[in-house]
């Protein structure tokens, strides 16, 4: 016990004398010398973290927004499958629509009113009203051209007819039906536009 004691005086007379060499020493230079530096290398790798988090939030922000974009991207590219898939079949159908056409638009008054063909067209006239049916089925429309003005994104004008009965830049001829599939173009329609007469 007397060396306890003994201890605390001596502990006492050591403060008192680092308290008189402290005298004159500027309050932020006293005994903080390595709490500063603790404190400055804290703060330090503080800032640091902080700046990490904030960039890889911003990495996870862009990679969810180009997720995102890539998922709409995708969405779009199915739908227009969906929608558009059957272009090139539906191109090369307007064909067979086309010679269908013209067969029925080629059969004489007088063979519509014989016995035996009579029904022969009916069944031609028959496939023909499916096979629209089909197209309307499918988003495939016909695209309106005679009486109207010319539309180049819609119609392709074959040749110029010199007349008075129509204004300059109407359609007065079509030479091939055009389709639209959906909002697409399929086919234009071949046509002859009006001209002022010479």
């Amino acid at each position: 016990m007397n060396d306890e004691n003994n201890k605390e005086p001596q502990d006492k007379a050591v403060d008192e004398e680092v308290a008189r060499e402290m005298e004159g020493v500027p309050e932020h230079l006293r005994d903080d010398g390595e709490a500063a530096d603790e404190d400055n290398g804290l703060e330090e790798a503080l800032a640091k973290l902080k700046g990490d988090l904030d960039s890889a939030m911003q990495d996870v922000l862009y990679a969810r927004a180009e997720t995102q974009n890539v998922r709409r991207r995708l969405e779009k590219d199915v739908q227009d499958a969906r929608n558009y898939g059957a272009t090139s079949f539906a191109r090369d159908i307007l064909s067979v629509a086309d010679n269908l056409a013209r067969a029925l638009d080629h059969v004489p008054e007088e063979l519509r009113e014989h016995e035996k063909a009579k029904n022969f067209i009916a069944g031609i006239e028959a496939t023909q009203r499916e096979l629209e049916k089909v197209f309307g089925q499918n988003g495939i429309t016909r695209i309106a051209a005679k009486g109207i003005p010319l539309d180049p994104n819609q119609h392709q004008a074959m040749m110029e007819v010199p007349t008075d009965e129509a204004e300059p830049g109407t359609i007065v001829q079509e030479m091939q039906a055009g389709y639209m599939i959906k909002d697409r173009l399929l086919r234009p329609a071949m046509v002859g536009v009006a001209k002022k007469p010479d």
